[in-house]
């Protein structure tokens, strides 16, 4: 479910004037509003890309491994080390 959030955040100085030059009819938006949400896009962008790269890496080792280095699992012992885990 989406949620609506209201945020007030105070800029000053060289990041004040870095807004500025961003908004308006010089920059590349129309209000601040705008600007912060682009940027949160682009963080969560990043944040995502990250951990498809963290889990590529994973799955390239993984792969990369010998035949000799897995073992078949039945169900049973897949719930056992599970809860070994757990605890």
């Amino acid at each position: 479910m989406s949620r609506t959030m209201t945020l007030n955040v105070r800029v000053t100085g060289a990041l004040g004037d870095f807004v500025a030059a961003n908004v308006g009819d010089a920059g590349a938006y129309d209000n601040v509003s705008e600007y912060v949400r682009d940027l949160i896009r682009r963080d969560k962008a990043r944040a995502e890309q990250e951990a498809f790269e963290r889990l590529k890496a994973e799955l390239t080792r993984a792969f990369a491994a010998p035949d000799s280095a897995y073992r078949p699992l039945d169900a049973n012992a897949v719930f056992a080390r599970n809860a070994r885990t757990e605890g």
